[in-house]
């Protein structure tokens, strides 16, 4: 029998199964062998495991936080709540509770810190817009992809960007190319028209790639030609 996909796959599952069957990543399209399978789980319930004994270790530092705690302290560990959340963003099994506890721990760690900058307007505009940034940011993470592309260590290797983000889905592909400059995306468009070109006829389960690619263009028209020329 074969090894059966995961309902709530990694993200080496998730690569694994963007690339199998798919013309567009070449000879990584071939047909996905069970030991692959197991291999891309056995990774992903690796970075599962570790990353719960990270999170238990950031919950009890927030916990164990005294009111006198230098703030560099506070800021190290708000950095690390924001990483783990990316982290979670991406990890195989549902995330939603371990998420949540993170924003939680993060909305009073940015309390402590509004506390400390007491009446000082500036700094209370600067955390509003990190409070806003934080936010949008989190929304783009809902996407997997999103996740996957900012991993440190990401699975989606330059030369398979292309072809990763011709094949996703309308919202993912949105969020995903709202993270990359005109430059950027004048390289994707280019590398993504060549495949296109180069692919010949799409089977059924990618008659989208040309709306995925013509959505990519629009994204890149709406930056000036001197951006996108990297004039800044």
């Amino acid at each position: 029998m074969p090894a059966p996909f995961s309902e709530s796959p990694g993200r080496h599952e998730r690569h694994l199964r963007r690339k199998k069957g798919n013309p567009l990543f070449g000879e990584g399209a071939g047909p996905c062998a069970d030991t692959e399978v197991m291999e891309a789980q056995r990774r992903d319930h690796e970075e599962l495991v570790a990353f719960m004994a990270r999170l238990r270790e950031l919950v009890q530092r927030a916990v164990d936080l005294r009111p006198t705690e230098e703030s560099q302290t506070v800021l190290d560990l708000k950095t690390e709540l924001d990483r783990a959340y990316e982290e979670a963003s991406g990890l195989a099994d549902e995330q939603a509770g371990n998420k949540e506890a993170i924003r939680q721990l993060l909305a009073v760690i940015m309390a402590t810190i509004r506390s400390s900058a007491g009446a000082d307007a500036t700094a209370q505009h600067e955390l509003d817009d990190e409070d806003e940034a934080r936010r949008v940011h989190f929304q783009l993470l809902a996407y997997p992809l999103v996740a996957d592309l900012l991993h440190p260590q990401s699975v989606i290797q330059p030369e398979e960007l292309a072809a990763t983000l011709l094949t996703a889905d309308t919202d993912e592909l949105a969020a995903a190319l709202s993270l990359f400059d005109a430059e950027h995306l004048v390289l994707l468009c280019r590398d993504a028209r060549q495949l296109v070109a180069g692919c010949g006829p799409l089977p059924d389960a990618l008659l989208e790639v040309p709306v995925r690619l013509a959505t990519m263009e629009a994204r890149l028209a709406e930056f000036s030609p001197r951006e996108a020329a990297g004039d800044g």
